[in-house]
């Protein structure tokens, strides 16, 4: 039995662990293109997760909500910080900066 619970195991981990990843493909995409639009350069070409919570979508359905960071420089080579958050697969919001690019269903309208 307990052979059963730790191959169980493993399978929720690896399933948590593809879609996590996949939901990181999609954050790093859309940072790329909102950095491409700001006119600022992506750097390192990664948005490692920083918070994960459960929240609820437009239609009550219990999501993962994971908020991503990713570094960016300007024009003048600073360096700074921005964040999107992610509920599901459905980028909510997208910060570079003091700057909100979208906000709740406004997203859709930057994000296709």
């Amino acid at each position: 039995m307990s052979e059963l619970a730790l191959l169980l195991l493993f399978a929720v981990f690896a399933v948590w662990w593809h879609d996590n990843r996949r939901v990181q493909e999609i954050a790093v995409a859309r940072c790329r293109a909102a950095c491409e639009r700001a006119g600022v350069q992506f750097l390192d070409d990664i948005a490692p997760v920083w918070r994960i919570r459960l929240a609820r979508d437009a239609k009550g359905v219990l999501r993962l909500r994971r908020v991503f960071v990713f570094e960016y420089s300007t024009s003048l080579g600073e360096r700074r910080s921005g964040t999107i958050v992610m509920l599901g697969k459905v980028p909510m919001a997208l910060q570079l900066d003091d700057h909100v690019e979208a906000k709740g269903d406004e997203a859709n309208r930057f994000y296709p």
